[in-house]
């Protein structure tokens, strides 16, 4: 992939009392994509009611490429969720931290989870599932 093309992840994190927020967020991106208006959108996932992988609280994940990060953080910004927005490299742990951006307060994440570098299962799962 070009670094222009280059994967990139969010995950948006809701409790109990922001579900509805999330879920609103997730149709609107889902309607996004299936529109053509953001084309490098390639993925929506569901809505997790648990704990997946790193991430402590409910949450969902989104697949896209590096020309879509201005608007999906417009997006998730303008929903008032918290969210972490990274990118997918052979580092999973950097991915999740050195080079992750938070949009709201930060979650601190179970980082015992994540692959040793050289080695990331997301990307082979990008644009295909979440957890």
């Amino acid at each position: 992939m070009t670094e222009q093309g280059s994967p990139y992840h969010a995950h948006v994190y809701y409790l109990p009392d922001t579900r509805a927020a999330a879920e609103a967020l997730r149709i609107r991106l889902i309607d996004n994509m299936k529109s053509g208006e953001i084309p490098q959108l390639l993925f929506v996932g569901q809505l997790k009611d648990r704990n997946a992988g790193p991430h402590p609280i409910p949450q969902f994940e989104m697949h896209f490429t590096r020309e879509a990060v201005p608007m999906i953080l417009r997006l998730i910004e303008d929903s008032g969720l918290t969210a972490l927005v990274h990118p997918l490299t052979d580092d999973d742990l950097a991915d999740h931290t050195t080079l992750a951006r938070w949009i709201g307060t930060p979650i601190e994440l179970d980082l015992s989870t994540l692959d040793p570098p050289g080695r990331n299962q997301g990307v082979a799962r990008f644009a295909k599932s979440d957890f």
